[in-house]
């Protein structure tokens, strides 16, 4: 991944484990803010309010700058820290995780612990859907029919994402371009089409690669 880049939750899941009898349930959510990681949090709490510990981990922000974690009344150290460390190995931003354990009447240990509660985080991993996000640019770019042959190609070589195609008496395209190849690819544009192409950037916006669709999610000016 590129410093343009990141990874983020884009559809939680869950994922369980057992532990000499004790059920360790694991449940991933994306977040945008602290106030929506601690409703969360609060939902869980709730909705598993039999449980003997509902240990918490959030992870929010591009830089990952606002990080919190509970134990929950388990060992200090054991639960809540092991969980975001997860989730930071992993590279991952804008999420929230509960484990929620229902004890089996066996203690684990300090080591113990540490492992089952780092062990069901990545079992609820595997069972979300994690995209990578991009910092990117709309570009509009208008162009004649002879053009257009030309430009298809360089957008496919450079496996820039086409937004939308309006057929008239020329072609107009949407695209999303990486932050990193927009000099590059206006270059090479106005290259291929003798400078005939006509080029209009528009908003910043984040973008990922969800199956084989591209969605945009936020456009800034």
């Amino acid at each position: 991944m590129g410093e343009n880049s990141y990874k983020a939750v884009y559809q939680g899941g869950s994922g369980e484990i057992e532990e000499k009898k004790s059920r360790f349930i694991a449940t991933i959510r994306p977040v945008e803010s602290e106030e929506e990681a601690v409703s969360f949090i609060a939902e869980m709490k709730k909705q598993y309010w039999d449980a003997r510990h509902n240990c918490s981990a959030f992870i929010i922000g591009r830089n990952q700058e606002l990080t919190r974690c509970s134990d929950d009344g388990e060992p200090s150290g054991t639960a809540g820290r092991p969980m975001l460390d997860v989730l930071l190995k992993e590279g991952i931003h804008n999420a929230a995780v509960v484990v929620t354990r229902y004890f089996g009447g066996t203690l684990l240990g300090t080591g113990g612990l540490v492992r089952a509660y780092q062990r069901s985080v990545q079992e609820g991993l595997k069972n979300c859907v994690v995209i990578e996000k991009n910092q990117g640019r709309i570009l509009e770019i208008g162009t004649d029919y002879n053009g257009m042959g030309k430009i298809q190609y360089l957008l496919g070589n450079e496996k820039i994402a086409v937004l939308d195609t309006v057929y008239s008496d020329e072609v107009k395209m949407t695209v999303i371009v990486p932050e990193e190849k927009k000099a590059y690819i206006e270059k090479s544009i106005i290259d291929a089409t003798g400078a005939k192409a006509e080029l209009v950037w528009k908003q910043k916006a984040e973008f990922a690669k969800v199956g084989k669709e591209i969605k945009i999610f936020s456009k800034t000016s």
